[in-house]
């Protein structure tokens, strides 16, 4: 059972699938505090009744939002498995992949198969219970993930790119999830502000964190044909993008306080953590030791989750 246990686990990249997870609910519990706020508005509140929508809310629903890390995690564990079903051979080749069971011959690629459409269609279909494009956009992060990202990473570097689509969705995801009903008439500007916004900050955020992790497993990339250092090698250039990555992600990330939806304390916060963000990367560009790069990748796991939790907290203090 236990051997089993970590099979799985490292089947479906629990720790990856968890991040993804939690920046999704992240996002819904911000989505859910939005309608709070509005449900105190008698006149907006009359007028969704009058349009037909008496599912309006008053407290965070707690059990939507068990469905969507539910229904996330199921789907992200899909992809991470499509992804090692088409990776079988070239994780045999890397040290860091070639214990996981397909590779190390404990499952079959048929079994995976399976695993991997079951969870997938469970998934989508409970996040399509929230909302249908919702579950739509959730295939479309399973077919882009597995299916352009995957092939491209020994093609070009451009799989970073690709990959930081799919990679950036679950905020998104989970901040439409909050809406039961996606009519134009339930958003308000600011609500496709915020949306586009937790995109776009897990989504430049990625390039750093990606490249990072690619400077540190350059060697073992290497061994499978993977490309995903911006140069293809661990030079000046490669460090000079990961640098000039976490410097736009520092306004990116103040853009919350910038169209009002988050207040000077998150603002703060993002600021300080971009600075240091910027600085490790620095010293990787002077230096360019791996030991510089294993700052910024550690960096990198701490940032996001910072920003995103100080997000929810400036809109629980509200």
């Amino acid at each position: 059972m236990k051997q089993y246990l970590s099979d799985f686990s490292k089947l479906i990249k629990f720790r990856l699938s968890f991040t993804v997870v939690f920046s999704a609910s992240i996002s819904f519990l911000i989505g859910q505090k939005m309608q709070i706020g509005r449900s105190q508005d008698p006149a907006w509140v009359k007028k969704m009744v009058s349009l037909g929508e008496t599912d309006i809310v008053h407290t965070i629903n707690w059990g939507n939002w068990l469905i969507l890390i539910a229904g996330g995690f199921l789907v992200t564990a899909a992809a991470n498995c499509f992804n090692e079903i088409i990776e079988k051979d070239l994780d045999k080749l890397m040290s860091r992949t070639k214990d996981r069971p397909m590779p190390a011959g404990r499952m079959t690629t048929g079994q995976g198969l399976i695993l991997g459409v079951f969870m997938a269609f469970l998934g989508t279909w409970l996040l399509g219970h929230l909302n249908l494009e919702t579950g739509l956009l959730s295939v479309f992060s399973i077919l882009l993930y597995a299916f352009a990202y995957t092939p491209l990473k020994r093609k070009s570097p451009i799989a970073v790119f690709v990959g930081a689509i799919p990679g950036a969705l679950p905020p998104l995801i989970g901040y439409l999830a909050a809406f039961g009903s996606l009519k134009s008439e339930m958003f308000y500007a600011i609500d496709y502000n915020i949306a586009v916004i937790l995109f776009l900050i897990q989504f430049v955020w990625q390039f750093p964190h990606f490249w990072a992790i690619a400077w540190v497993l350059d060697d073992d990339y290497k061994k499978a044909g993977f490309r995903l250092l911006p140069t293809k090698k661990r030079d000046k250039t490669s460090a000079l993008l990961t640098f000039l990555s976490t410097l736009i992600l520092i306004p990116v990330s103040l853009l919350p306080t910038i169209y009002g939806f988050g207040g000077y304390y998150i603002a703060g916060l993002s600021l300080i953590a971009g600075l240091i963000f910027s600085w490790l990367a620095f010293k990787l560009l002077m230096n360019r030791e791996l030991i510089d790069a294993k700052k910024v990748m550690f960096c990198s796991f701490f940032y996001i989750p910072a920003v995103q939790l100080g997000l929810l907290l400036n809109f629980i203090a509200k």
